[in-house]
This record gives C-alpha cells, sequence and structure tokens, in this order.
C-alpha cells in the first residue's frame, strides 16, 4: 500500500524531459500535460535563451552557440493541441565535434579523451558509477550546456502562468563575495526592465561597473566566482501546495528544483537565514483582514509560504551558486588511467554564470508553479484552467458566523 501511494504521488500532471550532450547535435526537450489552446510564442523564447547567453563572464561557447528553438510536435498555429509538446535546440559547436560525438562515431584518433577529473564536478563520480574508460561520456551531460532546454522549457510554462497573471523574476543579487544592498523593492515590472538592461541582471543597474571589476578581477587571477540569485513572483494566490503530507509541500518542491541547478548549493525563503537570528514574535507575518482585501500580511518575512503553502504574498526565493569547478589551472586531480598525480582537465568555460544561473532559476520556478497548479486545477484547456483557477482564488472563506 506505502509502494502504492508513493508512486501516485510521483505522477503529475505535466512532466518534462530532456535529452542531448554539451556537444551533441541538439538538446531535446518534451513537455506532457499542457492544457490544449494555450498560445505559445516562439520569439518570447528565444528572447530567453539570448538572456541567457549573453551575461558578463560567459566563456567562448557563448560566441559560438546562437540558441533558437523549433517546435516539432503539440502545437499548431500557434496554440498547443494538448498532446506533447517537443523543442529542439541545435548545437551549432557539434560540426567540429561530429566524428567524436556522432552516435556512431568510433573516434579513431582517440580526440579529447577525458581521463582527468575535475574537483566539483561530476567527471570522477559519474565516471565510477556508470563505469567509463573516457570521463567525457558525463561530463557532457553533466554540463549546464542542457540548461538552454530547462530555459525554453520554462518560459513554455512562463506563458502559461502569465494566462494567470503570475509573473516571476529572476535577478543577481551577488558576485564574487559582493553583495547588493540597499536596492529598492520594486514591482516585477519595474524590476524587469532594470535587469535586462544589463549584463549582469542586477536589479540596480547603476553597480554595474563595480561589478563588472569583480568579474575582471577573476579573470586576472585565472580563477571563477560564484554569487547569490533571487527569484521573486507575483500573482499567486493562497493555497498552493499543501501541509496534508511532506511530498506536497510547496516549498520543499521549490527546493528541490532549485538545487538541480548545476552548481546551487543553498537555497532559503523570504529572509532565510538571518529568520534564525529573529525573536519569533517578529520573524512571523502578522495576519490582517479588511473587506475589500480580506486576509493578508502586514510583512513578509516568510516569502510568501506558510506551512508549504502559498499565503498570498509574493514568493522570495533566494539561491546560491558555487564557482564553476572548470579552472583555467587546473586543480590537483589523479588521471584515471595511470593513478599519477596531475592537473584537472581544463573544458572551455566561464568565469561567472551567475547572470544565466538567475534565468535558469527562474525557469525552474516557473516550471514547479506550473506543475503544481495543473496539479491542482482542471486543465484539459486553457479556459478550463482559467475558470477553475480565478474561482478557487476569488472564492469567499467567512467564518464569522460559524
Amino acid at each position: 500500500m506505502l509502494e502504492t501511494l508513493k508512486k501516485e504521488d510521483e505522477v503529475r500532471q505535466m512532466e518534462y524531459l530532456t535529452a542531448g550532450e554539451s556537444h551533441g547535435p541538439m538538446l531535446t526537450g518534451i513537455v506532457s500535460g499542457l492544457p490544449a489552446n494555450l498560445p505559445i510564442s516562439i520569439a518570447a523564447i528565444n528572447h530567453q535563451l539570448a538572456i541567457r547567453q549573453n551575461g558578463y563572464g560567459r566563456g567562448g561557447r557563448m560566441k559560438i552557440e546562437h540558441d533558437t528553438v523549433s517546435i516539432t510536435a503539440g502545437m499548431r498555429a500557434g496554440l498547443t493541441t494538448g498532446s506533447p509538446l517537443a523543442l529542439l535546440i541545435q548545437n551549432r559547436d557539434y560540426r567540429h565535434w561530429e566524428e567524436i560525438m556522432g552516435a556512431t562515431a568510433t573516434n579513431p584518433k582517440q580526440e579529447k579523451v577525458v581521463t582527468r577529473p575535475r574537483p566539483g564536478h561530476a567527471d570522477l563520480v559519474g565516471g565510477k558509477k556508470y563505469d567509463q574508460a573516457d570521463l567525457r561520456n558525463i561530463l557532457e551531460r553533466a554540463s549546464a550546456r542542457s540548461t538552454a532546454m530547462i530555459v525554453a522549457i520554462g518560459n513554455v510554462a512562463a506563458q502559461l502562468l502569465a494566462q494567470l497573471n503570475i509573473h516571476a523574476l529572476g535577478f543577481v543579487t551577488g558576485i564574487g563575495g559582493h553583495q547588493l544592498t540597499d536596492w529598492p523593492a520594486e514591482s516585477i515590472s519595474d524590476l524587469t526592465e532594470k535587469v535586462e538592461q544589463n549584463d549582469l541582471r542586477l536589479p540596480d543597474p547603476g553597480q554595474l561597473t563595480a561589478y563588472h571589476t569583480v568579474v575582471d578581477a577573476a579573470r586576472a587571477a585565472h580563477t571563477t566566482i560564484g554569487g547569490q540569485i533571487d527569484v521573486r513572483v507575483e500573482g499567486l494566490v493562497p493555497g498552493l501546495g499543501s501541509m496534508q503530507n511532506w511530498a506536497q509541500r510547496l516549498d520543499g518542491k521549490l527546493a528541490g528544483a532549485l538545487v538541480r541547478i548545476p552548481a546551487i548549493k543553498a537555497v532559503s525563503f523570504g529572509d532565510g537565514v538571518t529568520l534564525g537570528e529573529m525573536s519569533g514574535a517578529i520573524a512571523q507575518d502578522d495576519i490582517t483582514w479588511t473587506p475589500t482585501q480580506g486576509y493578508g500580511r502586514s510583512t513578509n518575512h516568510l516569502g510568501g509560504l506558510e506551512g508549504g503553502m502559498t499565503n498570498g504574498q509574493p514568493l522570495l526565493i533566494h539561491a546560491t551558486m558555487k564557482p564553476i569547478p572548470t579552472q583555467p589551472r587546473g586543480l590537483p586531480t589523479i588521471d584515471i588511467h595511470t593513478h599519477t598525480p596531475t592537473q584537472a582537465v581544463n573544458e572551455r568555460a566561464d568565469v561567472t554564470a551567475v547572470p544565466a544561473a538567475s534565468l535558469v532559476a527562474q525557469a525552474m520556478v516557473q516550471i514547479t508553479l506550473a506543475q503544481e497548479i495543473l496539479d491542482e486545477f482542471s486543465s484539459a484547456t486553457l479556459a478550463d484552467l482559467q475558470a477553475s483557477y480565478q474561482d478557487f482564488g476569488t472564492r469567499q472563506w467567512d467564518r464569522r458566523n460559524s
């Protein structure tokens, strides 16, 4: 019985799957469970893909790839059909790798074979788990190149959420140990304009030059740097998620989604770790009520989540990205063929990918929220979803005469 419950718990209305290697021919994504008649803008997806590639501190690979998406199934005349949506992103660099990475390639010259695993990457552990003599079979799939497809799928989810007046934004709040301070807590529409006008996705473009200097210093030192990311969501109705069992808690689903992103090592909500330094009387968000607005909160220390459910406040999520493990000057490692000390392989990499990671974090939050909403509400068609979601959001709950 417990096994049956476990399996049922894992089934979601909206599922997604990606495939593809960093230097393979293409990235593939399949999304099932979308409602029929959802308008999808390919131009909007491509806009997000372009933003992902253009952050300050990116490496040479981004000068090669100019990502655009093709939708090959599940959409007709600009509308979803209700069947699985298939997306493709070509890897332009594949023409230089076909003899090495092709499905029938034999790589007779043994080019680009990897035997020197990078500390902090999947290379060594993945090679041991899957019994690979060439660690390229691990690093190609573990590469953050796959996040291009996540951003594409995330924008499909974003277009669904926008039909329900839900909007999300990921942006950078720190790089290389330097934290933004005193930037205004503006609406997502105002923040988006500022964030997308600068190549580090900062909410305060006035600090851009200082942060360019931080990235430039890391490049000059032949190293990489991480940083901090925020994701903000507005328009969520109270009650998404559940406290009934732990697997249904929305904060757990969101945290799990974010730590799946390569190099994300910490996630918190609202005031995050500083909540542990507050008294209980201050850390909570006092409940308010007005005849026109109903229930609300006077503050948002908890980041829009209580008991694993949304409470109607903006969703505030913070994530920390570690520095990219690939170092221009390879770190100490052991060659898996000889067991001799050496330096790790130096694959082409970025100085920092925090701006891109903020977009990936935004995408993962959008995907997770779309999954939650499609799980909870009738969604055979977009009209069904809009009606059931609106009915839930406007439902009056008045227990004064109970």
